[in-house]
């Protein structure tokens, strides 16, 4: 299971290690990205590597989507995008324009195809870092086109912000204040809080109806 970076991070493991048999893709890209550190550098938080990947396979990297832009420049545009916002951080300008730039090529897409037993693909439409309702969408058509063996479930939300975590897991670590916290990081929460957290409820009755019955198979 993995969310926002580390869904991308599952669906690759899921589609290279055959011994997986549950995925859940939360927010997840169907693509490899290019590298990006963070913290402190010319002013900026982020920033893209050049020449890397995220990833690596026995040593060797994975083709990636190359951002179309680069430092400083990658990090004022998302300063831009956030600003009046209402969002934290707000950077599908960084994904939409860089796929803009070029498509994608077929080695940097992930192999989701190749991934057995249950996956679960879950994103928002009003997801505020990426396009992660479009990528959902998109490897819903990929697992259409090429043959597969998993046993699929592709889920998008019209609101549900880029955490589409179970409920009960958000409750675990916020137990009072969820709703607050969330309207505090998302305009869309602010903005549709009993939708938002109608999908947390509904994410966290599927998650939980797989994980029980990938135990008890």
């Amino acid at each position: 299971m993995g969310m926002s970076t580390a869904g991308m991070e599952a669906l690759v493991a899921s589609s290279y290690f055959p011994d997986i048999t549950l995925t859940f893709g939360l927010t997840a890209s169907d693509f490899v990205w290019q590298g990006f550190e963070q913290g402190k550098k010319d002013g900026c938080k982020e920033w893209p590597v050049s020449g890397t990947s995220t990833l690596s396979y026995r040593g060797k990297p994975l083709a990636y989507m190359p951002f179309v832009y680069e430092h400083p420049t990658y990090w004022k545009k998302i300063e831009a995008e956030t600003k009046g916002s209402g969002d934290f951080l707000r950077s599908t300008c960084l994904f939409a324009d860089s796929e803009k730039e070029r498509e994608h090529t077929e080695e940097e897409m992930i192999k989701i195809e190749n991934i057995k037993g249950k996956l679960i693909l879950i994103g928002a439409d009003d997801d505020s870092l990426w396009e992660a309702g479009k990528y959902v969408r998109r490897m819903d058509l990929r697992l259409q086109e090429y043959p597969h063996e998993c046993e699929y479930e592709t889920i998008t939300y019209k609101h549900g912000t880029h955490f589409v975590l179970p409920e009960s897991m958000l409750r675990m670590a916020l137990p009072i204040g969820l709703k607050f916290v969330m309207r505090f990081i998302f305009h869309s929460a602010k903005k549709y809080p009993d939708e938002c957290e109608a999908a947390r409820k509904d994410i966290d009755k599927r998650l939980s109806a797989a994980l029980h019955e990938w135990i008890t198979v």
